[in-house]
């Protein structure tokens, strides 16, 4: 049972710091959202400066959503974690589930820096 519950912690602790970093991200960009409807406001964009704003408000969206379904998914695996019942033996689903969500933050936090890095380089050109 002792090795249950500290496993159980452990993969708690990752929950909690995922959630932390993608609430994080979140807020990230919603920043760099206002950040492009400035350069939009001030009305003397070239041609050229469009195009990649478009796209980058379109991945806004699309990360946000990412964000929102890891959120949803990090959550319902802590309450999972929460009602775990400690007498039973570790079967291996909650570790199962954890690779895989462990997998996709991964993923998510690579493609997330990746576009961080992209929308700066812009900033830094347009700004």
């Amino acid at each position: 049972m002792e090795t249950k519950v500290a496993y159980l912690s452990d993969l708690k602790f990752n929950l909690d710091t995922w959630l932390g970093e993608l609430r994080f991200h979140r807020e990230e960009m919603e920043k760099f959202e206002d950040k492009l409807e400035e350069i939009v406001s001030r009305g003397e964009m070239e041609n050229r400066a469009l195009k990649p704003l478009e796209t980058f408000q379109n991945r806004i969206m699309i990360e946000q959503d990412v964000i929102s379904k890891l959120i949803h998914r990090c959550k319902a695996k802590s309450k999972k974690i929460t009602g775990a019942d400690y007498t039973e033996n570790i079967d291996g689903t909650l570790q199962n589930m954890q690779h895989t969500l462990r997998d996709d933050m991964k993923t998510y936090i690579k493609l997330h820096y990746e576009l961080k890095e992209s929308m700066m380089d812009y900033f830094l050109k347009w700004l």
